[in-house]
């Protein structure tokens, strides 16, 4: 897995496959002319690949998840201050949580990306409330400043696709990938 992410980890572990953590050197480029799902399957592509060039024999499996509103895309926030403008961005509005996931085999190079997009609707959320969800630290270093398994769960009104697509990693369509690379879960 060519990610430091827990939440990635966490996920991945879930599968009963045995994985080893491998951190991607690719340094994200965010500012594209490419469509969001299509950099979402780049971005992912590129940290596959940096892994992929110093692990022979080994199935390479990377991801990437952004936060796309309107025509913004929303990474991580670094500090409080941004987590809270994230978050009044957020605020009653819908947003597409887009992870895109690269997936390759080193032996014998055979490569594909996806890309999965999960609608999340937040409800109104006060300034009060933001605040005090950023001061939990929680949004620091999440797309779109929060965890919709931890407690920005209590922000979202419903979602509309993959659960674990917005936590970070989409399971099913990884899995269905997977299966054509003949690794079987389940």
């Amino acid at each position: 897995m060519a990610s430091t992410s827990p939440r990635r980890k966490e996920l991945l572990r879930l599968t009963g496959l045995n994985f080893r953590i491998v951190p991607s050197e690719y340094e994200e480029e965010m500012n594209s002319a490419r469509p969001p799902r299509s950099l979402a399957r780049h971005l992912s592509l590129q940290k596959a690949k940096s892994v992929a060039e110093n692990n022979r024999n080994a199935v390479v499996i990377a991801a990437d998840t952004f936060i796309v509103l309107g025509n913004k895309l929303l990474g991580k926030p670094h500090t409080e201050r941004e987590a809270l403008r994230m978050l009044g961005l957020l605020s009653g509005r819908p947003h597409s949580v887009i992870t895109g996931f690269a997936v390759i085999d080193t032996a014998t190079g055979k490569r594909v990306a996806r890309s999965v997009e999960t609608k999340v609707y937040f409800r109104r959320l006060t300034r009060k409330e933001i605040l005090s969800y950023v001061r939990t630290g929680e949004p620091l270093d999440k797309a779109g400043g929060y965890a919709i398994q931890g407690l920005g769960g209590l922000l979202v009104k419903r979602i509309e696709g993959d659960y674990f697509n917005v936590i970070g990693l989409p399971l099913s369509a990884l899995l269905s990938v997977l299966r054509q690379f003949g690794i079987r879960v389940l």
